[in-house]
């Protein structure tokens, strides 16, 4: 099994609870929702991986250093 899959695995499993748990009230923002929990952690885990350097940071996520500035400042980690 890939990391990717424990990944998706989680969120799945995180999803499906989530829905139980809605007891029939309407779910919304479902895509905020996961990309506001999912994002925070994965910026703080690759920041310490390159130990708070933005641009080794960007090139292991893949983004434009800018976009990453942005992304830590929206998460107030700037």
């Amino acid at each position: 099994m890939t990391r990717q899959q424990t990944i998706d695995e989680a969120v799945t499993r995180s999803l499906e609870k989530y829905f139980r748990e809605m007891d029939g009230m309407a779910p919304s923002a479902v895509y905020d929702m996961v990309i506001r929990a999912v994002e925070r952690p994965m910026l703080e885990v690759v920041m310490r991986k390159a130990q708070g350097n933005q641009l080794r940071a960007s090139e292991m996520l893949g983004i434009n250093r800018n976009t990453l500035r942005k992304k830590l400042q929206m998460h107030g980690m700037l």
